[in-house]
């Protein structure tokens, strides 16, 4: 399929990688309803989609996990060294903790289902965009199972580093305030800072400050690690 570049100059550029033409084709159609969006190009396999990366140079690359041949997790390092500036979201029916654990450690910005809604999808984009770690709500309970087995297992050779370092007695988590507390809790469930705005009556930008603190105090970079703490500690 070819796809045609928006005249918005300023649209998020998408490749999205996988095997099931028409569902590959129905999430084109779906994403070009926002104007946010340019879908730039699509493949059905990993090798597709590694030439294609490195051509197109895309913003946020989609990525199925069940692809023939070589998996989607597996190809990450090939992506990720193809298009190094893309944020990489795996999209999937799997579940599966392991399948988490090895998106996250082989560099990928975000895990999310293929049972999200149409709008979710879009912010998820957008919220990858602003330099996000995007999980989806229903595999936070795993994300914790993910990082202690990633703790347990150590560094894995080839694949981006990752901090494994959690300690169910964090001693930043002391250190925040209510108003970091709840939000930390937000950030659990899964929530965006738009919707962590909304629900506590603050600004978006405000939002962003209290999360840079969270993370300065629980000495970590992300916010998948953040939420990982917060759910160890009780804070859900």
């Amino acid at each position: 399929m070819n796809a045609t570049p928006s005249a918005n100059a300023t649209s998020i550029r998408v490749l999205v990688v996988d095997d099931h033409t028409l569902f590959r084709r129905g999430l084109i159609a779906l994403l070009a309803r926002d104007p946010m969006v340019t879908i730039v190009g699509d493949a059905g396999d990993a090798g597709e989609a590694t030439r294609k990366a490195a051509d197109l140079l895309p913003d946020v690359i989609l990525l199925d996990n069940h692809l023939p041949g070589v998996k989607g997790v597996d190809a990450l390092p090939g992506l990720r060294e193809a298009a190094p500036s893309a944020r990489i979201l795996m999209l999937t029916v799997s579940e599966d903790e392991s399948d988490l654990a090895a998106a996250l450690r082989g560099g990928a910005a975000g895990y999310l289902l293929k049972t999200a809604e149409g709008e979710a999808l879009t912010a998820a984009i957008q919220r990858a965009m602003d330099g996000e770690s995007i999980v989806a709500p229903e595999m936070m309970s795993k994300l914790v199972a993910a990082y202690r087995g990633a703790a347990s297992a150590g560094p894995v050779s080839g694949t981006a580093p990752t901090e494994t370092s959690i300690s169910p007695t964090q001693p930043g988590i002391r250190s925040l305030s209510p108003r970091e507390l709840e939000i930390l809790r937000s950030i659990v469930r899964g929530a965006s800072n738009k919707e962590i705005a909304r629900a506590h009556g603050i600004a978006e930008t405000t939002v962003k400050i209290h999360v840079q603190h969270i993370l300065r105090k629980l000495d970590v970079s992300s916010r998948v690690h953040a939420a990982v703490i917060g759910s160890e500690n009780g804070i859900t």
